[in-house]
């Protein structure tokens, strides 16, 4: 009678439940495993993002039809099997690739990343316990609702993050899914409840042993959505995934400028940043070389001569480390090691920046410093202000900002007398740097009769 009244309760729950609206691919491939005597049901994310109100990037479907026998169904159309050993078919429909995973269960995480075995089995319920969280572990079918054995919609509901089973476990089988585990915290605004919590700081350092590139991918997800508070709060987690920031935690900066130590100034920066990857990245690694260059005056007072440039150097080699593709890791480190150049509300000096650094790298930069400022504690950011309206006018007046702009070119020199080589280009720049400083109008006459005093 228990159990009869339990089932009555969960069936009332899957008709107050929202219907998942699937695309007709993902429909038609449904329909075509049933037809054929299969179940068939979308999992993980795509139901997760669709009772959160989410728009899912892909479906995937599981089935306890094998592999051979979902290729079989779909011979008529492109397949992709490359995931087949692992039970995954690719069908192709409507240019647009679903994948068809067997119901499986996974044994053994020997290396922390891939299962030792993997075994198909015939019951849902198995292929969802394998799965990492509550909230990634429902599964949905257009006939039959719901299925929820674990909890994950209430999850949802109460803004809870909780692994399937134990959580030590789940963590000890894939060490990303702690990565993972804070990426989806952060996401949809949920708390991780007590033990996993604890069990994601502790088994943290077990993240050493994963491939690099997938930590870079994880944290690349994750830092566009990171707040300020997030970076504190999983503070052992960011620490561990990224070696060269555990000597900034704690670290006491010594200075009345700033009010926190060197992790948690950091971690400032980084929230205060817009949600751009390489500025993110940027943010977090800007001061990674400060506790390296630290020197205490005779007063007590910290300082922290050249760590622009060894922060770059780090950044360099953890990048290097994590894969990051070519732009991002240079686009990071130059800011990195240029955050410290002042940058006063001067035309000359903008314009002389914006001909060596290029517009966007400027901006970038003056974001950067005024995010590093606020990140102090203790610093007025409102200086800025000023030199982004300076830019503005810069920027509109259709200066001479490089030597494609200058009203004379090499032709030209050549022509007044100069020799081809290193002097022509050398009047060229100071002709430039003339012109920048307004100490010379940008025209081709007056730029000719100073060329003229320098040859």
């Amino acid at each position: 009678q228990e159990e009869e009244k339990q089932q009555k309760k969960k069936q009332k729950l899957k008709k107050k439940q929202p219907k998942m609206l699937l695309p007709w691919a993902v429909g038609f491939c449904m329909e075509t495993l049933e037809r054929a005597g299969f179940e068939a049901y979308a999992v993980g994310g795509c139901v997760r993002d669709s009772l959160l109100g989410l728009c899912p990037h892909d479906y995937d479907l599981c089935t306890n039809a094998r592999p051979e026998e979902t290729a079989a169904l779909f011979a008529e159309h492109t397949l992709v099997r490359s995931g087949e050993k692992h039970g995954t078919i690719g069908v192709v429909v409507d240019s647009q690739v679903v994948e068809i995973t067997t119901y499986r269960t996974e044994g053994g995480y020997q290396d922390s990343r891939h299962p030792d075995w993997v075994e198909f089995v015939s019951c849902l319920q198995e292929d969802l316990a394998r799965r990492d969280f509550t909230v990634n572990a429902m599964a949905y079918n257009p006939r039959t609702g719901y299925e929820d054995p674990f909890g994950g919609l209430q999850d949802l509901k109460d803004g809870v993050l909780r692994t399937v089973g134990d959580p030590r476990e789940r963590f000890a089988e894939d060490a990303l899914r702690i990565l993972r585990g804070v990426r989806f915290a952060v996401r949809f605004g949920l708390t991780p409840e007590d033990t996993t919590l604890q069990a994601m700081k502790e088994l943290a350092p077990s993240m050493e042993k994963l491939a690099r590139e997938r930590v870079f991918d994880e944290l690349s997800k994750l830092l566009p959505q990171v707040s300020t508070e997030d970076l504190l709060l999983y503070k052992d987690i960011f620490v561990q995934a990224l070696p060269a920031l555990a000597p900034s935690v704690d670290f006491d900066q010594h200075t009345e400028h700033h009010r926190y130590d060197v992790y948690t100034h950091t971690a400032h920066v980084v929230g205060a940043m817009p949600p751009s990857l390489a500025m993110r990245w940027a943010a977090l690694l800007h001061d990674c070389g400060k506790p390296a260059t630290f020197q205490l005056d005779e007063e007590g007072k910290g300082h922290f001569y050249g760590h622009a440039e060894l922060s770059a150097k780090m950044a360099e080699e953890t990048l290097l480390e994590l894969k990051a593709p070519t732009a991002l890791r240079k686009q990071a480190c130059f800011l990195i090691a240029h955050h410290m150049t002042p940058v006063e509300p001067d035309k000359r000096q903008l314009r002389r920046l914006l001909a060596e650094y290029s517009e966007e790298s400027l901006r970038q930069l003056l974001v950067l410093q005024r995010a590093d400022v606020l990140g102090k504690g203790t610093g007025d950011a409102s200086g800025f202000q000023e030199v982004f309206r300076l830019l503005e006018e810069v920027l509109s007046e259709a200066n001479c900002l490089s030597l494609k702009n200058l009203a004379v070119n090499g032709k030209d020199l050549l022509e007044l007398g100069f020799e081809p080589g290193p002097e022509l280009g050398e009047c060229l720049n100071r002709l430039l740097e003339q012109v920048q400083n307004e100490e010379l109008p940008n025209e081709k006459e007056a730029l000719l009769t100073a060329a003229k005093e320098l040859l």
